[in-house]
């Protein structure tokens, strides 16, 4: 069950390695859809790649302000999110359902989305990044929390 994206959102990047694929197109098409300007930043094929160069490409592009959040697929999520949190200024969470989505903005104020190609289902990653992207930080006591990590 999709939601409605009520977000002052607009452009939002998109990279996963070969084990993510299928997902990238997926939400391509659904945040298209919704009116999202969606930068691809690939894999575009099955080949074997390295998810931590897609995690980098991602980190830059969204320290660049070429786009506003970023969603990240790899096989599980697993490898993809250790690489996006490597860089101090990335708040990459995996998430595998709405709870974990709402909670990581609400709480953690992250800005990258982490969903796995392989164990999250089409329409759970849709409500995911649905609600990633229409939910605001809350801050308060959690502003500080979040400031200590960058």
């Amino acid at each position: 069950m999709t939601q409605e994206i009520a977000s002052p959102i607009r452009i939002v990047a998109l990279a996963g390695d070969h084990g993510a694929l299928e997902m990238k197109s997926l939400l391509a098409a659904h945040l298209t859809a919704k009116g999202f300007d969606v930068v691809d930043l690939g894999t575009h094929g099955l080949e074997s790649v390295d998810y931590p160069d897609f995690a980098d490409l991602l980190a830059q592009t969204l320290r660049e302000g070429k786009a506003e959040r970023g969603i990240l697929m790899c096989g599980t999520g697993i490898g993809i999110s250790i690489a996006i949190n490597r860089h101090r200024d990335m708040r990459g969470a995996l998430v595998h359902d709405a709870y974990g989505a709402r909670l990581c903005r609400e709480h953690n104020d992250a800005n990258v989305l982490v969903l796995g190609g392989r164990t999250t289902g089409p329409e759970i990653a849709k409500d995911c990044v649905d609600i990633f992207l229409a939910t605001a930080f809350e801050g308060g006591r959690h502003a500080r929390r979040v400031a200590k990590m960058s």
